[in-house]
């Protein structure tokens, strides 16, 4: 918690996996002796969701929905599809340009995350599932289509982690299926040293941040740390700029993808505040909210975009109270 203060982070979704639960316990624990300095969404795997429709019935987290309160929320399950581009194991509809007989993988059935999906969203549970590979994107939308169809219209807000390589026609079916691209924009500047030897032409629609903002979907922010900073200073200068981190591409990788500061900083903050059910309370500054904000040493609107990655947190306060101040 003080390491994500000190970056200016306020609200975290913890995608546990093997220690879910016990991390689970772990912040209620915390959330009853009032040491959670950082709000905290925490999710369990898709494949474990009857255990946590039980445990929001009988309200163990407290709550008038028995899934928490603004310090600590629960009710969300992750899952996967496929693997990562860096070890080949993302799955594409084509081949991977440099191993032609290999498309990648799938680390579940499509059978079994049929079977999660619609029984989670069957118990109102929130789903999110992690997809790279453009094969394993269209097969997560198919899916979520399926099961909404099948279980009719609520608020579900399905999520795909990462969103990663996208074919082109299927960046419409995120809106039309109100489905969130949960991302992580500093993944762009440090795949995008590599990813083209990878994928060829298939580029053009990865991290695609510009072409789903254009189409209207709604893009929440993150950072995927450990894998990458926790820091979303570093992710907006990286939406923004799409700079490599090896210096090259001055002018930003596939720039056509890049997006601006404004939209930027509203998909860390109020629309990820969206993608866990939270825009009535926090994700902007307004009368009567949760006051959780941040104070940087310069104006990210008004200094040149390559600049933001040199930016300091001077303050992160957290329910009006501040939990990092560097000017003391």
């Amino acid at each position: 918690m003080r390491y994500v203060a000190e970056r200016g982070v306020t609200t975290v979704h913890d995608m546990s996996t093997s220690a879910a639960w016990d991390d689970m316990a772990l912040y209620a624990d915390m959330r009853k002796a009032n040491a959670l300095q950082t709000r905290i969404y925490s999710v369990v795997p898709l494949a474990q969701w009857e255990r946590l429709r039980d445990v929001v019935a009988r309200g163990e987290y407290g709550g008038a929905d028995g899934r928490g309160d603004e310090w600590l929320r629960v009710g969300g399950l992750k899952g996967f599809v496929d693997g990562s581009l860096g070890s080949h194991t993302a799955a594409f509809n084509e081949p991977f340009m440099d191993m032609p007989n290999d498309r990648g993988l799938l680390v579940n059935t499509p059978a079994d995350l049929y079977r999660w999906i619609s029984g989670a969203d069957k118990a109102g549970l929130h789903v999110m599932v992690h997809a790279i590979g453009d094969r394993a994107n269209r097969l997560l939308l198919d899916t979520f289509e399926r099961v909404a169809t099948e279980n009719g219209a609520r608020d579900r807000r399905f999520r795909i982690e990462h969103a990663q390589h996208l074919a082109p026609s299927d960046i419409p079916r995120f809106v039309a299926l109100n489905v969130i691209a949960s991302m992580q924009p500093y993944h762009a500047i440090d795949d995008g040293r590599w990813a083209e030897k990878y994928i060829g032409d298939r580029i053009k629609t990865t991290y695609a941040f510009r072409s789903l903002l254009d189409a209207r979907a709604t893009i929440a922010f993150g950072s995927d740390w450990f894998v990458a900073p926790p820091t979303a200073l570093e992710g907006i200068y990286a939406a923004v700029t799409r700079r490599t981190l090896d210096g090259k591409n001055t002018t930003g990788w596939v720039p056509q993808q890049k997006i601006t500061v404004e939209e930027a900083v509203r998909a860390y903050t109020a629309n990820a505040a969206y993608a866990s059910f939270d825009e009535s309370r926090k994700g902007i500054l307004s009368k009567g909210w949760l006051a959780d904000f941040v104070m940087l040493d310069r104006n990210i609107f008004e200094i040149p975009p390559e600049e933001i990655g040199a930016v300091r947190v001077r303050m992160t306060a957290v329910g009006g109270r501040p939990v990092f101040d560097a000017t003391h």
